[in-house]
């Protein structure tokens, strides 16, 4: 069974998983700068492994279904490390979308119930878009 408190542990990952996607931004904005970009998977995967546990982590990345978001992902990681950041970052959101796409529906949920996000979600183009993706997952 999961635990949903808050320990230490989980706001160093947490927070490790958060610098990594603003180094990736950050990358990303100054034209593809691969030690950003490095720096970036590097500290989300560490924040995300840290966060959930080592155990499942690897059940996560090594699901059947995930299997192809996985190797995308790993390869993304790679080019960007050798230097072909542009290729690798396309290759990484492939794989970021395969392996998490079965919580586009909740993040779908949770952005709706901020308040100026919310009011922009609920406006009937925006609607008809999200929930036309709600629930399902990306074709593998």
């Amino acid at each position: 069974m999961m635990s949903f408190e808050m320990n230490d542990r989980k706001k160093i990952g947490i927070g490790l998983t958060g610098f990594g996607v603003f180094f990736s931004f950050l990358g990303i904005i100054l034209f593809f700068d691969k030690g950003l970009l490095a720096m970036g998977n590097i500290l989300f995967f560490s924040g995300v492994t840290i966060t959930i546990g080592l155990k499942s982590t690897m059940q996560f990345f090594m699901k059947r279904q995930n299997f192809k978001g996985t190797i995308s992902f790993g390869a993304g990681f790679f080019f960007v490390v050798i230097g072909w950041p542009i290729f690798g970052m396309i290759l990484e959101t492939y794989g970021f979308i395969i392996l998490f796409s079965g919580f586009w529906p909740t993040l779908a949920v949770f952005l709706q119930r901020i308040p100026i996000l919310g009011w922009v979600l609920q406006k009937p183009f925006v609607r008809s878009f999200v929930d036309k993706y709600r629930g399902r997952r990306v074709p593998v």
